[in-house]
C-alpha cells in the first residue's frame, strides 16, 4: 500500500488495504480483538444494544457475531469513511456518520476501538461524556487506543517496543516512518487522563491501552 502524505481513511486504497495493513502495523492487533469478544460477553445482555465506533472494514463486528446471534442483541457500526463502509462485512448495520454527531441512543456495550486519537482532545472529551450518560447500568465503554508517551527513559523503551513490534510483523521501516509522518495532524495520542477515574486499564503494549469504563452508578 502506498501511504499517503497526509493520512486518512476516506482513500480507495488504504480502504483496500486496511485489513492487512493495520496488522502489519499493530502486531497485537488479534489479541485485542480476542480481547474485545471476551468482554462483550460479559457486558451484552440478551435484547441488548451493542454501538462499534469507528468500525472501519468490521473488524469488531466479526468478532462478536456469535454472541449478537445467541443473544438476539443489536450492533450498529459507525463509520465516517465511505471507502470503508463500502467494504463492511461485519454483523449489524453499518451507518456512514461522523461519530461526533451521530445520535446515539442507550446502549449496554459501546466499543471505541482505535478511533479516539483520530479525534481533537475537545472531541473525544465530549463523545465520551455523551456515551458514559447513555449507558446502561451494568453496561460498558470499552476504548483501545494509543497513548500520548509517559515522562522520561521509560517513554523511549515503550517506543522502542511498538517499533520492534511492527517490524517484527513485516513492515519495513521505511514503511514505519512513512507511516508516522503521515500521521501528523490526523492523530493525537489519548492522555490516560482524559479517561473517568473510574476506568479500568486491561491491556498495553507500548504506546497502546485498553480500558473498561463502565456505567456510573447513581450517587444516593
Amino acid at each position: 500500500m502506498n501511504i499517503p502524505r497526509d493520512w486518512t481513511f476516506k482513500n480507495l486504497e488504504v480502504a483496500d488495504a486496511f485489513d492487512a495493513h493495520v496488522r502489519e502495523q499493530l502486531p497485537w492487533y488479534e489479541l485485542t480483538t480476542g480481547l474485545v469478544a471476551h468482554v462483550a460477553r460479559h457486558y451484552i445482555p440478551r435484547n441488548g444494544k451493542v454501538y462499534d465506533i469507528g468500525a472501519s472494514t468490521g473488524n469488531v463486528g466479526r468478532a462478536i457475531s456469535e454472541v449478537l446471534e445467541s443473544r438476539s442483541a443489536t450492533l450498529t457500526a459507525i463509520e465516517a469513511s465511505p471507502e470503508m463502509c463500502a467494504r463492511y462485512s461485519g454483523a449489524g448495520k453499518v451507518v456512514c456518520a461522523d461519530a461526533i454527531e451521530y445520535d446515539y441512543k442507550s446502549f449496554d456495550l459501546c466499543v471505541c476501538f482505535l478511533v479516539l486519537m483520530f479525534l481533537t482532545p475537545f472531541q473525544r472529551s465530549q463523545l465520551l461524556k455523551r456515551l458514559q450518560l447513555l449507558t446502561n447500568l451494568g453496561g460498558a465503554i470499552l476504548v483501545f487506543d494509543k497513548c500520548a508517551p509517559v515522562g522520561g527513559y521509560p517513554a523511549t523503551v515503550m517506543q522502542r517496543l511498538a517499533l520492534a513490534g511492527k517490524v517484527s510483523a513485516g513492515a519495513t521501516p521505511a514503511d514505519v516512518i512513512a507511516k508516522e509522518l503521515s500521521l501528523a495532524g490526523a492523530q493525537r495520542p489519548l492522555a490516560p487522563s482524559e479517561l473517568p477515574k473510574h476506568a479500568i486499564e486491561v491491556f498495553r503494549f507500548g504506546e497502546f491501552a485498553g480500558w473498561i469504563i463502565e456505567a456510573s452508578y447513581p450517587q444516593n
